[in-house]
């Protein structure tokens, strides 16, 4: 289940009143005239069935709430409702499925926003995966994995091209060019820092590496994970399961890559910028790929899914205004 809380102006809260008591996916429903003190109007608490919520917030929307108000959407988490119940079983498919289009829409905006925290933390994630390298060690390359934060701009370019949303498309275009743009440069001076100091040295980087030579050297495996990687972390972030982004964060190698591509120019090895390179794109660009693909799809099956609920409202709608009338016919009770 989700709470919706509206902040409706005056003259539309009638509207959306009718909107919200027509729809059988919502089980309560309160409105507090003049609770709102800006905007100026009403606040209307609702309690809605997650695989009616699209259908309801755009109509919301077609109203005009969110240009003169606002609608707030948060999971309900634990509840005990005889109503809300029906509403779910009203509502086709599953709770943990669906998606939330406004909710993943803006996460995206938020996870590809190039703010401090975020170049912060895919320099940090850099800087270890720089160091694993050096250190030919798994364990560190796994830890920086899981400290980078591009997985959620990687997914916005999905959600724009989907949900047609051309600022976000520039915005996460945006973020993945500087993130990394950042993170290669502060490695590259600590590495050449390093070098400086004789911490490092050129045979440390250009030694075999056993547990991460994988990085700079991309075939048709890291393609094919990141596809994979891609798919499963967009479909834990749209649905309410979220346990397998950890997975996905430590299947695909980005830092890593960028990190070896701060190494080689610090220490000037062309081949290990140039299969560090192909492998930041094919990984990129696979896991844009996937995740695209992957929000088309929920696009296109619940977009049927929701043609059919709105048609059983509809006969559900119909079916109680004909008892509404024939109750109210003289004479329909009996003599």
């Amino acid at each position: 289940m989700l709470n919706l809380r509206i902040s409706s102006p005056t003259n539309l809260t009638a509207a959306v009143l009718a909107t919200l008591s027509s729809d059988p996916a919502v089980s309560e429903l309160a409105s507090i005239p003049g609770a709102s003190l800006r905007p100026q109007g009403d606040l209307i608490l609702a309690s809605v069935a997650r695989e009616a919520a699209n259908d309801l917030i755009d109509r919301l929307r077609e109203l005009g709430v969110q240009h003169e108000g606002s609608i707030q959407i948060a999971p309900a988490g634990a509840w005990m409702s005889s109503r809300a119940l029906s509403a779910q079983q009203l509502a086709p498919g599953s709770g943990a499925d669906s998606v939330v289009w406004a909710d993943v829409t803006q996460q995206a905006y938020e996870d590809s926003e190039p703010n401090w925290t975020f170049l912060s933390l895919i320099s940090l994630a850099t800087l270890i995966a720089g160091i694993a390298i050096i250190l030919d060690s798994q364990i560190l390359v796994i830890g920086a994995m899981v400290i980078g934060p591009e997985f959620g701009a990687i997914a916005a370019l999905g959600v724009a091209l989907v949900r047609r949303r051309h600022g976000l498309l520039g915005q996460a275009l945006r973020a993945l060019a500087l993130g990394f743009a950042v993170g290669i440069a502060v490695t590259t001076l600590a590495a050449l820092a390093a070098r400086g100091l004789g911490w490092v040295s050129v045979a440390d980087v250009t030694a075999i590496r056993p547990a991460t030579g994988f990085i700079y050297t991309p075939d048709r495996w890291s393609f094919i994970v990141a596809l994979i990687a891609a798919a499963a972390g967009v479909l834990a972030l749209t649905s309410a399961r979220v346990g397998g982004l950890s997975g996905v964060f430590i299947s695909v190698t980005t830092i890593p890559a960028a990190a070896n591509i701060a190494l080689g120019i610090a220490f000037g090895v062309p081949e290990e910028i140039w299969g560090s390179v192909q492998q930041l794109l094919l990984n990129v660009a696979g896991m844009a790929i996937a995740g695209w693909a992957t929000l088309l799809l929920q696009q296109v099956v619940w977009g049927r899914v929701s043609t059919g609920r709105s048609r059983l409202a509809t006969r559900l709608r119909t079916r109680a205004r004909g008892r509404r009338a024939s109750s109210s016919t003289p004479g329909a009770s009996g003599p």
